[in-house]
């Protein structure tokens, strides 16, 4: 009988699925590390599964971070032999989080969490769109609600700024704000610590101005990625542009409705949806990805042969 291992390898957590038979265990694990190599990460989440008696024939993976010189499906497969896998399909986490929500269908994903990676599909062509990092990217993430709001409390607190509640989240966790760029930086978990005040910054959004500010800067953000990715795979144009949000950040009710409000400024006819999907969804669909899609070339894959 056919049993699948789904893995979603995200920076906040990682989460697992097995699926044999009519049984579904789910369980989390640690985030990944994406300043680490990611392999030998993902090679112990296959020895926990194992422990956890999750033999599987199959295994989708959907990795935060993963390049096309890290993906080594076959690596993998050879650390799966204890589940008893026959193959190890691997791919980026935004091909995931995109079949999770639109399965292999036309349109475009926006995966907003700790990163951001926005993903739209055409008929012949992908784009991926940000996803680059806290260095040199996902902006509307969560790090990047919480490192504005962590600028805009020191402003105030400069007296380059507005006043804002802000200041009084962050001060509980630093009493002394001068000291918190220093502990924040020797922190080997900051991205995930930083991403964290995204959830303060939501609630705070109906009654100050500045998380407000905040909150709708990064829904124009993430509208903006998910209008160019509809632009680059020739999606914007069709009767009715399929747009998808997904992910922690999408949670905040008036960032949602900017999003949504933004993409129909530009493409009234999209349809726009704030998704409960589950990117294990999309790791249990990734082993079944077909020759047909524009996906399948993003996508890396492992068997054993006879």
């Amino acid at each position: 009988m056919s049993s699948i291992l789904a893995i979603d390898a995200g920076q906040s957590g990682i989460k697992v699925r097995h699926i044999a038979g009519g049984t579904v265990r789910d369980w989390a694990e640690p985030g990944i590390r994406t300043d680490l190599p990611l392999m030998p990460q993902l090679a112990a989440v296959l020895a926990g599964a194992a422990r956890r008696g999750g033999a599987a024939t199959e295994i989708g993976i959907g990795v935060s971070g993963l390049t096309d010189g890290a993906a080594d499906a076959q690596s993998l497969l050879a650390d799966a032999a204890d589940l008893g896998a026959h193959s190890v399909t691997l791919a980026h986490d935004s091909i995931t989080a995109y079949l999770g929500a639109l399965n292999d269908g036309c349109g475009v994903v926006v995966a907003s969490g700790t990163g951001v990676v926005s993903l739209a599909v055409g008929e012949r062509d992908v784009a991926r769109i940000d996803g680059w990092g806290y260095l040199m990217g996902d902006a509307g993430s969560g790090y990047w609600i919480g490192r504005a709001a962590l600028e805009a409390v020191m402003r105030a607190y400069d007296g380059r700024g507005p006043d804002t509640a802000l200041v009084q989240v962050v001060l509980a966790d630093f009493p002394a704000l001068e000291d918190a760029y220093i502990e924040l930086q020797a922190d080997d978990e900051r991205v995930r610590r930083i991403a964290r005040y995204a959830a303060g910054v939501a609630e705070l959004a109906a009654t100050d101005a500045v998380a407000a500010g905040i909150i709708v800067a990064a829904a124009e953000e993430l509208a903006h990625a998910a209008l160019t990715g509809l632009r680059r795979v020739a999606q914007d144009t069709v009767e009715a542009p399929q747009v998808r949000g997904i992910g922690g950040v999408f949670r905040s009710a008036a960032l949602a409705r900017a999003f949504e409000q933004r993409v129909h400024a530009e493409l009234p006819a999209a349809q726009v949806g704030i998704d409960s999907s589950d990117p294990l969804d999309g790791a249990a669909r990734l082993p079944a990805v077909g020759e047909h899609s524009a996906l399948r070339r993003r996508i890396t894959r492992a068997e054993l042969t006879a």
